[in-house]
């Protein structure tokens, strides 16, 4: 499936309908005087969180949102029928921006949330409403109001316990496929994954947690290198980050530099990033002859005091101490209350 999570709507409540001018008529029943009932109200366009949505591919293809009108009144004081709602759904992270300002006007979260984008106008009174004693018989009432309309930005941040980071083929998605059921795209050149991959790891009965593979970073990602800059935002919801660092002799480069490298992208992107907690894990530790590379950064990593853990996806060494490790933190986050609830993404999602 494409994986889209940015749109552009164009959002139109409906508008209000028009006051009805009628006057009594009825055998026997002189001077009867106005009757003209009042317009419909327009309806509303609504946006509602459905957590089994994970993309916004949907609005992609229509990005023209315009909910019903109200029908205008008529005689015998009768109200016309209110406009129909335009329920939008859209899936949990969804943050909306006006376009014009890149004001945030709300960040839907919370499954079966309702928000309303624009709301339908209000409809006209009738006649019936203007009779006076000197005006007995007015010959007019009030149009509908229109409905709101905007043109909003959609733009979708994942919700996950954990996020994995890491320069390209640091072994994020070789990770990913083997604590969960997600099935990224696996190859040995870069930038192999072109969309964040979310998968749900079961560390036991009564504990799992969801965690994003977020596509390789860079140097210069947070001014746009790469592809870095466009999902750097699905990690910003994150608990806890896990930061892959590539340990193959094939790659004439330090590891510590690399680490840093990526530190450096996260901290230009956003404070947000820089202060969420860390894992720091050295992938392809089956290609680590002595151990040499994993002593090298570990030393520096501990030093920051980070927790540290050298990994082989393939092999499945030192997976399930990883596994555990980040369940412990994540169980502890829960507890506290700090951690943004995943609890809407079921054990179903891959």
């Amino acid at each position: 499936m494409w994986f889209v999570d940015e749109v552009v709507l164009h959002v139109r409540a409906g508008d209000g309908g028009n006051g009805c001018v009628s006057f009594r008529r009825e055998a026997h029943v002189p001077r009867g005087g106005p009757d003209g009932g009042d317009g419909g109200r327009g309806g509303d366009v609504v946006f509602l969180v459905d957590p089994q949505l994970g993309t916004l591919l949907d609005l992609y293809y229509v990005p023209h949102q315009r909910a019903g009108s109200g029908r205008p009144g008529s005689g015998a004081q009768c109200s016309g029928r209110a406009g129909e709602d335009k329920v939008v759904k859209v899936p949990p992270g969804t943050v909306v921006v006006d376009d014009e300002s890149d004001q945030v006007l709300a960040d839907l979260v919370e499954p079966g949330l309702r928000w309303v984008a624009a709301r339908g106008g209000k409809g006209g009174w009738g006649n019936q409403h203007f009779a006076t004693p000197t005006r007995q018989a007015p010959d007019f009432a009030k149009p509908g109001l229109p409905g709101e309309q905007r043109r909003l930005r959609l733009q979708l941040k994942l919700i996950a316990d954990i996020g994995l980071v890491g320069l390209p083929n640091a072994g994020k998605s070789t990770l990913i496929a083997r604590i969960s059921a997600a099935r990224p795209k696996i190859a040995d050149y870069p930038f192999t994954t072109l969309a964040p991959n979310l998968g749900v790891v079961k560390v036991d009965e009564d504990l799992s947690f969801a965690v994003a593979d977020i596509p390789g970073l860079i140097e210069g990602s947070s001014q746009g290198a790469g592809l870095g800059h466009r999902f750097l935002r699905h990690v910003e919801r994150v608990g806890l980050l896990v930061h892959l660092v590539e340990a193959s002799p094939l790659v004439e480069r330090d590891p510590v530099t690399d680490y840093r490298t990526v530190r450096a992208e996260l901290a230009a992107y956003s404070d947000r990033l820089e202060e969420i907690e860390e894992v720091v894990v050295l992938s392809k530790r089956d290609l680590d002859e002595g151990g040499v590379l994993a002593e090298h950064l570990a030393a520096a990593v501990r030093a920051e005091g980070r927790a540290f853990f050298a990994i082989s996806a393939v092999t499945g060494d030192g997976v399930r101490e990883l596994v555990n490790h980040l369940g412990e933190r994540i169980a502890r986050k829960r507890a506290s209350g700090t951690l943004l609830s995943a609890a809407a993404l079921d054990d179903d999602v891959e």
